[in-house]
């Protein structure tokens, strides 16, 4: 099972002829809600691909329609809660070249405590779970030394990406998830190169470029799908819950890196976030149409 402590937002997205300039009011070409969240689209992805999952977050009272969308995804709710804190949000503006830019506002993401931690997880044998967590929410390194002195296995999507956070946590990290990027950017916090960012699994994203996963069986290759993008929100967030449910369950680094890479390849086809992750049997039809 995967137990996401991960953030819970509502996405007010917007359409844009090109991303707005220093002082520029800019009119949107159009506007949509979505749920979304880094932590919720992550266990959508989890979910969507048969992962077992258990998500572990806040909202603020009186949103039902977000309560209603986690519902339909498939997403038990037992382990959110509800809070006098608004829902956390993001202000999302994608141009036609499908890149996007985006605001965050926290809200009830920043909600969490100790006793939904251990609420969540005690009475699991740690050994036999993933821990996730992403920095959209509190707690993120409490959460992290909990669930490794219960055993767990943690999974630690590296942002919004802070190298001095990522880099205190990497002792208790299993698989660390960054982007090429960020990869860099820790390498110099942690006064060395990419090769030596010591944890169990590395697996960074390279965008259009695919990916690479490094673990002690060596390194791994995922090209990406070509596809036509029309909103990359979401993708990468995508590609980690599609892999992590997939290697979960199946232990198969290389089919589980396949998979996530044809998830993401479908949901950038769409707009939104996590109302674009594809069903598990759309991405195995995707998957037979590009065998290779």
């Amino acid at each position: 099972m995967i137990i996401n402590f991960g953030s819970i937002n509502a996405d007010l997205v917007y359409q844009v002829p090109h991303m707005p300039r220093p002082g520029e009011t800019l009119l949107a070409l159009d506007h949509a809600k979505h749920l979304g969240g880094k932590g919720l689209n992550q266990s959508v992805a989890v979910a969507r691909a048969g992962g077992y999952l258990r998500h572990v977050g806040c909202v603020g009272k009186g949103d039902s329609w977000i309560n209603a969308q986690i519902s339909a995804a498939g997403i038990d709710k037992t382990h959110i809660l509800e809070t006098d804190t608004p829902t956390g949000h993001a202000i999302i503006y994608v141009d036609p070249d499908a890149e996007n830019e985006i605001v965050i506002f926290s809200g009830a993401n920043q909600c969490l405590t100790m006793d939904m931690v251990r609420a969540a997880l005690d009475g699991l044998n740690g050994a036999d779970h993933w821990v996730l967590f992403q920095n959209e929410t509190n707690l993120t390194a409490d959460i992290a030394r909990y669930a490794k002195d219960h055993g767990f296995k943690i999974a630690y999507s590296a942002a919004p990406f802070s190298p001095e956070l990522a880099a205190d946590l990497l002792p208790l990290t299993d698989l660390l998830v960054v982007n090429e990027t960020e990869a860099a950017e820790l390498a110099d916090t942690c006064g060395g190169t990419v090769d030596d960012i010591k944890v169990p699994m590395l697996l960074v994203t390279l965008g259009a470029k695919g990916c690479w996963l490094r673990s002690d069986n060596g390194t791994l290759h995922q090209d990406a799908f070509a596809v036509q993008a029309v909103d990359t929100t979401g993708a990468g967030d995508t590609f980690l819950g599609s892999f992590l449910a997939q290697y979960d369950a199946h232990s198969d680094a290389a089919q589980a890196l396949r998979y996530a890479a044809a998830a993401s390849a479908l949901q950038v086809t769409k707009h939104g976030a996590a109302n674009a992750i594809p069903p598990y049997q759309d991405v195995i039809d995707f998957l037979k149409e590009h065998a290779q």
